[in-house]
């Protein structure tokens, strides 16, 4: 009797078992589908607004502003960031707008901002052009010493041409420049500064010798200024003394160059006219 009790149990115990799993996965699916379906109705809901958001005139565009634009115009910055006027701000991806203006070799930083709610303003930096490298192709570099790009016709810039430099001296942001190029953005830095003997509109061209240094040719009288390497606002300082005493005596008219190499005997040799025969001074 007590085993047939026992069987029995055992087999009713089975079914509630069986039973209660069938119920538990009815309403796991239960769950499921309805999660899904709430997921779906907010995807669509999110989708819906987004739309409705981006494309209806309340946030339609009616004032583009652009700050910080000098050489290129307002209306090429705008070109350049694709954004028209009546477009949604709000479909407008700033992040690509940016983007594109930092693709015009022109601008060196960009942001772009929503002024709700119907303006989009454009701030820029645009290069600041220093000289032109002659490296058999003609390149642009800013004040940083990089360059930004190649030289066109559409550039009208009266900077100073560097020739004798390679491609290998290039300056490269975070590494050491070499010797012959950190010579050339010296001489530069010392002419954009206040009242330079030699500013840096007056160049006109920067020779680059590897061994004996820089040669300078600035102004109409003086053919050539040697300069060489190192001691630059020594050398600057005595040019002036040099410039001045000139002057003051009014003893050359044209000079074929001044040589600076050597501050403890600085030459001067007059330009050389009708003869190959010519002497030089010294100061």
């Amino acid at each position: 009797m007590g085993r047939k009790s026992t069987r029995k149990n055992y087999y009713r115990n089975s079914a509630a078992r069986r039973r209660n799993r069938i119920i538990m996965r009815v309403i796991f699916s239960i769950k499921t589908a309805t999660v899904g379906t709430i997921l779906l109705l907010a995807s669509f809901l999110f989708i819906f607004t987004y739309d409705f958001i981006t494309q209806c005139d309340y946030f339609k565009a009616e004032s583009l502003t652009v700050t910080g634009a000098n050489r290129l115009t307002d209306e090429q910055v705008l070109l350049q960031s694709q954004i028209t006027e009546g477009v949604n701000i709000l479909s407008v991806n700033l992040s690509r707008v940016r983007k594109r203006l930092l693709a015009h070799s022109w601008i060196e930083e960009a942001e772009v901002s929503r002024e709700l709610p119907t303006g989009i303003s454009i701030r820029i930096k645009e290069q600041q052009p220093l000289a032109v490298l002659d490296l058999g192709r003609k390149f642009i570099i800013n004040t940083h010493g990089e360059i930004f790009k190649e030289m066109d016709a559409s550039d009208h810039c009266r900077l100073p041409v560097i020739g004798g430099l390679e491609f290998s001296d290039i300056n490269v942001r975070g590494e050491s420049r070499s010797v012959p190029f950190n010579a050339v953005m010296t001489i530069l830095a010392l002419g954009k500064k206040p009242e330079s003997v030699l500013p840096c509109r007056l160049i006109k061209r920067i020779r680059v010798d590897r061994e004996m240094g820089l040669t300078i040719y600035a102004f109409d009288r003086i053919k050539a200024i040697k300069i060489g390497y190192d001691d630059y606002p020594n050398k600057y300082e005595m040019l002036k003394n040099v410039l001045f005493y000139l002057k003051k005596n009014g003893n050359f008219s044209h000079l074929e160059s001044i040589d600076l190499n050597n501050l403890n005997r600085i030459v001067v040799n007059p330009a050389r006219i009708g003869s190959e025969a010519g002497g030089h001074k010294e100061v």
